[in-house]
């Protein structure tokens, strides 16, 4: 019987914290449905890369432990509504001779448990509890918002790439456009139907062209790496994104009424619901300081066996149990003091709580009129890429016939080229724009 309590014991000291919750404080789970993709070899959209992020993000997974920490100091308050129970041992062999006197020897093993629990202590208890729970939700909400952060910061890395890969094609496109004006230029300077100064401009647009493509290749590089890094990978990972299919939804808002959306915002968002929790845990906080100054009752108990096998009397048992009371009569005016300063950040964080509700509204209304700034820019860069082609068009077709100048052509062929990227840049920045627009109500 003694191995099997002594293996029970030995199992529950070697069975991690977290397998052992008799108070039930666990209730945050990890991120589920993790996918098992190799990012090296599959395509992978959007939701693959936030899925992949969510389960590997260390910086998520630190705020995770967090919460999880606060849970565990949740465990440690609700354990004050149970007794705390102590047993301690002694064995040894003392004795002593005094002058003209017998040898005397004290009993040489002796073992004593005592209980002591908390009965009764005007709510300081209670608000302690309070106080480790609003925090918890706190920790909640905040790992939630790091959560959204991270979502965000994988659509915005995700889009950046896109942004970046059309861009080079878009580079190379003109600077494919360039070399036939250039190679136009050279013809007709070899047949002696033009200067030599159209053939060095055309060149140098041209040069600037493929310095262009240069430098697109290198954002691709960049915004890669960025991506990597947020599913904990190393930079120079090589990623392969799926080519999404865009269409009305990707650009357009379920609703588009500004005052709804903060009213969301108000309700939904986890910086606000993280600070509201804290300003609960200062108001217990203000209950826990007050309780200082009141008494605690709390019951006593022991159990005492001394054994001196040595005596006729080879053992004695000593029994005890009471009720004490504690009263504070005078700490050097701490508790005043501590009960002022639990008052004044009550209040502060009542302050801190409103302050955060009019920034998030104004987060929200300014994240609007970017979006709604954002859709027109798309809409006009559509019309002027039109335009810029047709341009395009009409000035190669008057310089292959000598009714135009190169000035003309190269001028034409930048226009196209600004059109190009300025409706990628578009496009991307609407994307972006209603992203950070849904961030800032709450949503994913």
């Amino acid at each position: 019987m003694k191995k099997c309590l002594l293996l029970a014991a030995l199992c529950c000291v070697a069975l991690p914290a977290a397998a052992l919750d008799p108070l039930g404080v666990y209730k945050v789970r990890p991120p589920e449905g993790c996918v098992e993709k190799d990012v090296t070899a599959e395509e992978m959209g959007l939701e693959d890369l936030i899925q992949v992020s969510l389960c590997t993000n260390p910086s998520l997974a630190a705020e995770y432990m967090g919460v999880k920490a606060s849970e565990a100091g949740l465990g440690t308050s609700r354990a004050e509504y149970l007794p705390s129970v102590t047993i301690s041992g002694t064995g040894n062999i003392a004795g002593e001779r005094p002058e003209g006197g017998d040898y005397t020897q004290a009993e040489p093993y002796s073992a004593k448990a005592e209980a002591s629990w908390l009965l009764f202590d005007f709510g300081g208890r209670g608000s302690r509890i309070s106080r480790t729970r609003a925090y918890l939700d706190a920790a909640n909400f905040g790992y939630n918002a790091s959560l959204q952060n991270l979502v965000l910061s994988v659509q915005t890395a995700y889009l950046n790439l896109l942004a970046a890969d059309e861009s080079l094609l878009s580079s190379k496109a003109s600077l494919d456009t360039y070399k036939q004006s250039y190679d136009e230029a050279q013809k007709r300077y070899k047949l002696g139907m033009v200067s030599l100064s159209d053939n060095l401009q055309a060149k140098t647009r041209y040069e600037q062209a493929l310095l262009a493509v240069v430098q697109h290749e290198n954002q691709v590089k960049q915004f890669s790496g960025n991506l990597a890094v947020l599913l904990n990978l190393s930079p120079d990972t090589p990623i392969k994104l799926a080519k999404p299919t865009f269409d009305d939804k990707f650009i357009q808002i379920e609703s588009d009424n500004v005052q709804d959306m903060m009213k969301t915002a108000l309700a939904e968002r986890p910086e606000l619901r993280a600070q509201e929790s804290n300003t609960q845990a200062q108001k217990a906080n203000l209950t826990v300081a007050k309780t200082r100054m009141l008494p605690t009752i709390r019951a006593n108990a022991s159990a005492a066996y001394n054994d001196n096998w040595k005596y006729s009397s080879p053992y004695g048992i000593e029994n005890a149990a009471g009720l004490s009371i504690s009263m504070p009569l005078f700490s050097g005016f701490s508790n005043m003091y501590q009960t002022a300063q639990a008052s004044y950040q009550y209040k502060q964080s009542q302050n801190q709580t409103e302050n955060l509700k009019r920034q998030i509204e104004n987060e929200v209304w300014s994240a609007y009129q970017n979006y709604k700034t954002a859709f027109r820019s798309y809409e006009i860069s559509q019309t002027v890429l039109e335009s810029a082609e047709e341009n395009e068009r009409v000035a190669f077709r008057y310089y292959e016939v000598g009714k135009g100048d190169i000035i003309n052509l190269l001028t034409a062929v930048a226009q196209l080229a600004d059109a190009r990227q300025n409706k990628i840049t578009a496009f991307y920045s609407l994307l972006l724009s209603k992203a950070n627009l849904y961030k800032s109500i709450g949503k994913y």
